[in-house]
Order: structure tokens, then sequence, then C-alpha cells
């Protein structure tokens, strides 16, 4: 196992059997994993499996950058992409604790460019506009049911209009993309249905109106230096670049590569819904706190209670679109959350929760079980299949 250059104080490491996992079974994990990098299918990855507040697995594997055969490190940094959406949906509930808002409130009382919303119609091939029958608030921002959507996931003519304005672009500020995007119609009227969307990167517009500081600003002073996440940002320092996690120039699954942000250049959007760099330890730290109720040494940023609200499923009979959410899930703010012990195509509890990154990192947390996993990797693509049988394994291997 790969010592981590930094951030080893995080938790005591436990003999997994200890933590009621079976050695042999959460040792498959790694071999699974390992196996995937000898078939050329993934360049690297870093495992992490904790429960009960210590580490039961910390594994690095293959590459860190395939082009220059460098070893992965269990710190090494990773392009999380939407593993940023949690981040910053605890950012807003932290103002909401401080009564600086309400989740009630429309958007537009913060970021007025929002404040008469259209809605784009289709039918029989002409699309037309309509106002909006009700306003966004800020809660339909944290469970995406503000109508709004994300170019990538389709062709209507809204997706084509994001397109056309380059709505993904690192080149305006905050303030400036939400009202490139308040400029432009919903695809769905707001609260109607559940449809992952740029919702979070508006999120995070708002913390800025809201905090009177910019997101990086109030993200590294309220949330990553507390907690000691010194690793996370929206950019890699020169000192630190060498620590990159990169992707195959070809993804061996074929199809279009996603073209992977440059960390190494400063973005003038701190994009709330996909800009962050993380790292194992960093984002466990994250993690542990959200397990521990909203604690984590001494620092606390939430209340238990608001952390439960977090991870509640807000979406009750609105429906979903697209296929994004599995059956026996529902959303909370900023995570999915589990609803039922059935229905998914794997195990987990009610009352678990997780989300993912576009170009292969994910997590998830299961407080019924005091675990959380962390699966970093830059594939190029989504990888959804590994995902879902990270979380497998590490079920499998848990035994008391």
């Amino acid at each position: 196992q790969t010592p981590p250059r930094s951030g080893a104080g995080l938790m005591q490491r436990a003999s997994p059997d200890e933590l009621g996992f079976c050695p042999q079974r959460l040792d498959r994990l790694r071999q699974v994993f390992q196996a995937e990098i000898d078939r050329q299918r993934l360049p690297g990855a870093v495992l992490w499996v904790a429960r009960h507040g210590q580490l039961a697995l910390c594994e690095a594997l293959g590459a860190q950058d395939p082009a220059t055969a460098s070893v992965m490190a269990t710190d090494t940094v990773f392009r999380i992409y939407s593993m940023t959406k949690p981040v910053v949906s605890v950012a807003a509930l932290m103002l909401m604790e401080r009564g600086q808002l309400l989740l009630g409130d429309p958007i537009a009382k913060y970021l007025p460019e929002w404040a008469a919303p259209q809605v784009a119609v289709e039918q029989g091939g002409v699309v037309q506009l309509r106002p909006a029958q009700r306003v966004i608030t800020v809660q339909d921002l944290l469970r995406h049911t503000a109508g709004m959507t994300y170019e990538f996931l389709g062709n209507s003519s809204v997706q084509q209009d994001y397109a056309r304005e380059k709505i993904g672009a690192r080149s305006r500020s905050n303030a400036e993309f939400s009202k490139a995007l308040a400029d432009l119609p919903l695809q769905f009227e707001p609260g109607s249905v559940w449809g992952y969307s740029r919702a979070t990167d508006v999120l995070g517009a708002l913390v800025e109106v809201v905090s009177s500081q910019p997101l990086e600003t109030f993200l590294s002073c309220e949330i990553f230096a507390p907690l000691g996440m010194r690793d996370t940002g929206f950019a890699v320092p020169p000192p630190q670049q060498h620590r990159i996690a990169e992707a195959f120039a070809q993804d061996p699954d074929g199809g279009v590569n996603l073209h992977l942000l440059d960390p190494r250049q400063v973005p003038r959007m701190h994009a709330g819904g996909g800009g962050l760099v993380s790292t194992a330890p960093d984002y466990a730290r994250f993690l542990q706190c959200l397990l521990n109720k909203g604690t984590l040494g001494d620092v606390r940023l939430l209340s238990p209670r608001t952390v439960d609200f977090m991870a509640s499923d807000h979406l009750g009979a609105i429906p979903v679109h697209g296929e994004l959410l599995a059956p026996g899930y529902g959303f909370g703010l900023g995570v999915a959350v589990r609803t039922a012990s059935g229905l998914a195509t794997g195990p987990g509890n009610p009352g678990a929760y997780h989300w993912s990154g576009i170009a292969g990192t994910s997590f998830f947390v299961d407080p019924a079980e005091e675990l959380f996993g962390i699966l970093l990797c830059q594939a190029p693509n989504q990888r959804e299949e590994y995902r879902q049988r990270f979380r497998n394994l590490v079920y499998a291997a848990l035994t008391d």
C-alpha cells in the first residue's frame, strides 16, 4: 500500500475484521480494480473505505498519469466534477443556519436576473416561450427542480441554446454565468420534475451574493480550512501539479472523449456544480464530517438536524426526468438518497446517500452502517459500472 503524502492524520487505521469486514472479501475489491487496470480499462484508482470513524481500506492502484507511467498515490489530485455539488450544498445550508437565507426564498431575491424566467414549450416542432408558472426557490436549486438542464444530456431546443451560448465555459465569473443562463429559457416548469442541471452552478453564484465573497473564498475559509482539506480547490497550484491524475488519451471503451478541465489554469468561474479538484484524504474529511452529523474534531459545520434534512428525500411525488436517479432513490439537497432497501440494483440501507463526478469519481455514505466509501479514477468518461461494482464489493465484505 502506498502511504499518503498528506492527510494521514485523518483517521486511525484498523484491521478490517475489527470494523466488521471480512479481510479476504475486502481484498477482493482491490483485486477487481487491479484486474481492470491490468486490462487497460482504467489508468489507475484510489479506493477508500471507512467505518466507525476508522480506515478499513486505503489503496492506490495503477498509474496516476498513463502517459508517464507515474505511480498513483493515495493523495493524488483528481478532478471531482459533480462531487463539488454536495460541498456547495453544505455551504448554502450553512448560510441557512446563520439566518442569511431561507430555502423557500425565490432565487430572484439574491439574483434579480431570475425574476421572470420563461419556459420553452415544444409542440409539433415549434418552440414557444411562456412565463414560468411559479418562482424558482433556493430549494429548487439544491434538489434540481429549478427547470434547468445540462447541454450534454440531450438535444432539446433548450440544450441547444445552452451549447450555443457555451454555458459551460469557465471564462465567465459566477455572476456573469448566472446572468447568461437566466437569459435562456427553462426546459421544465419550476418544481414540476427532477431534472439534473446547472442549478448548483447558479447556487454557487447565490452563495457569493449572500456571503458577500467569492465562492472559492467562502469554501476555503468556511469548509476546507476548518476541515483540513488542504488540497481541495478550483485549481492546483504549481508546486502540487505533479500530483494531478490524468486519463487515457483515448477511452478504451470508444465513444467521444470527455474533454477534461485543466486544473493548472485558474478559472474565472468557480463552478459550484463541478469545478473542484480534491483528494481521497480531503474528501474523506468532508464525508466523515457529514457522517458525524456535521462535525469533525472540534469543528462543526452543520447541526445534526440539518445534516438529516440534507440527506432526506426532497422529491416526494415529483417525477424524475432521465435515468440518473436509479429506482429506490430520491434526491435530497445535493445528494441522491436511498428510500428503499429494494428496487435498486445493488444493496444498501434507506437513508444512504451518494453522488459522483462525470470523469470517474464517486462516493457513498451509509449512516446505518457508519460507513462511507470513495472511488477516485480519471477514466476519462463516466465509468458508471465501476461505481456500482465498488459499492457492491464494499457491502459484500461487510459480515458483522
